[in-house]
């Protein structure tokens, strides 16, 4: 995580100017380190991934990098710690901020905190004192509780901060935007309009290295409890009073809380899980998830899910959301597409009968934009309609493209925004939301036999039975 993700979000920032004039980044962990070598480690990583990388600019940038050797669990290394950053503090002219980025097994949080509490470095006497908190937050509801419980007892809410890089993402954030800031969306925004919602995540990629992981987590706690309910709060919520952290997240905790909940008896009429077989990818044979080095070979993991809901809401009563996510996909995107209801055909009737309805499309991931589509004559002589795309894309559009998500992020953590990330309450309703589906599927055995879907394809068929009444499909992207 801090090579791939943070390191080199840091330095796009840095690059852009956008970083504090004195600042000052200390690795922890448990490895015999110097600070030189932490410093080479990072740039080595950087070059690779960047091979005309400028050794005077990572140089300039990582000159105030620091490497602190000590356990997770070691009190005494805590204590060492506070003291090395109170001197690195008097050296940079820092004034006593501090930001404690947890990229630690989740097994661990409990000791990290309560370690950082024990030294003093929850405390705001000088500077501020922040500490981020990286997925999955908790298990499950019981954990997540508990988990919350114990972060409180170091840190005061407004400084934790639980990230979803998901809500750093350009379009996701535009979703806002798009509704709140064009008066012709808000008036059709609701159940009067809209047929149904999906919100698909799509990957085309196994489980590579992440099987250890992915067979204790599964595609429901990987992708469902946070990524997807957090982009569903935020195309369903109501106009906030205000464009503030806890307006904007009062408003997305009012929807989770609003999630019909899904009888436990009954979850298969609501959900359907899938687990990807051997299939091909781009022309290449790739393998089954059973066959992923990692993974039990009689595994029920699941890899797909699709999930309908209801939102007991005035604006959304009757309205289903339609939520799928999986690996081995034929791609990888992601978008939400908010499907309108059919016009009354009376006008145009005959061969014209079969018009189709209009679709708002935001794409998220990749070539992030906006698409509406909608019906249109065909230039000549006869009456044809014709569905036409009206496009919108950002690198076409804007000059600058979009930022990555974790250099907002952490950008927006150093200036106090807690906007786009998750608070206490808001982890527990999600959880609370996936909890029926997650006892069911832990307690019996999957309908289908795994796997129930080749690699390559849009999951298994039984999918489609969620979307419960004709002239409804899975959009394939």
């Amino acid at each position: 995580m801090t090579q791939r993700k943070l390191v080199p979000a840091l330095f796009d920032l840095y690059r852009r100017h956008q970083l504090p004039a004195s600042f000052n980044l200390v690795g922890i962990s448990r490895s015999k380190l110097t600070d030189e070598e932490f410093r080479k480690r990072l740039k080595d990583f950087m070059k690779e991934a960047e091979p005309g990388l400028s050794d005077a600019l990572f140089d300039s940038f990582s000159q105030n990098f620091h490497y602190f050797a000590g356990g997770y669990d070691d009190p005494a290394a805590y204590k060492a710690l506070a003291e090395r950053l109170q001197q690195l503090d008097a050296k940079n002219g820092t004034l006593g901020n501090r930001i404690f980025y947890l990229s630690t097994p989740p097994n661990v949080f409990k000791d990290v905190i309560n370690n950082l509490g024990a030294a003093g470095l929850n405390k705001e006497d000088k500077g501020y004192a922040r500490v981020v908190i990286e997925k999955p937050f908790g298990r499950d509801l019981a954990t997540a509780q508990e988990l919350n419980r114990q972060v409180r007892d170091v840190f005061q809410e407004h400084q934790i901060y639980r990230i979803d890089h998901y809500l750093g993402k350009e379009t996701v954030q535009n979703l806002l935007v798009m509704r709140f800031a064009n008066s012709i969306f808000e008036p059709i925004w609701d159940r009067r309009y809209v047929d149904h919602v999906q919100i698909t995540a799509c990957e085309d990629l196994g489980v590579g290295g992440r099987a250890g992981y992915y067979e204790s987590s599964g595609v429901m706690r990987d992708m469902f409890q946070n990524h997807l309910l957090q982009v569903l709060s935020l195309v369903a919520m109501e106009p906030p009073a205000a464009f503030e952290a806890n307006a904007i997240r009062d408003e997305k905790l009012k929807i989770l809380r609003s999630i019909r909940p899904i009888p436990l008896s009954d979850v298969e009429q609501w959900a359907v899980r899938g687990q990807y077989g051997p299939g091909f990818l781009g022309g290449e044979k790739v393998p089954g998830y059973r066959e992923e080095e990692g993974v039990k070979p009689s595994s029920t993991t699941p890899t797909f899910a699709a999930v309908k809901l209801y939102l007991d809401t005035w604006r959304w009563h009757g309205v289903p959301f339609f939520l799928r996510s999986g690996k081995r996909l034929p791609k990888r995107a992601t978008e939400v597409a908010i499907q309108f209801k059919e016009p009354p055909n009376l006008l145009f009737k005959g061969n014209l009968s079969d018009l189709s309805p209009n679709v708002l499309v935001v794409r998220i991931q990749p070539d992030e934009g906006i698409t509406l589509k909608f019906e249109t004559k065909v230039p000549g002589m006869t009456m044809e309609v014709r569905t036409v795309n009206m496009d919108f894309r950002y690198n076409t559009s804007f000059a600058e493209g979009t930022s990555e998500a974790y250099e907002r992020l952490l950008l927006d953590c150093m200036l106090g925004d807690a906007t786009l990330f998750i608070r206490g309450d808001e982890a527990e309703a999600a959880w609370e939301a996936v909890m029926p589906i997650l006892n069911a599927w832990e307690t019996t055995l999957p309908r289908e036999y795994f796997p129930n879907y080749e690699a390559g394809t849009w999951g298994p068929a039984s999918a489609d039975a969620l979307l419960e009444k004709p002239g409804r499909a899975w959009r394939h992207l």
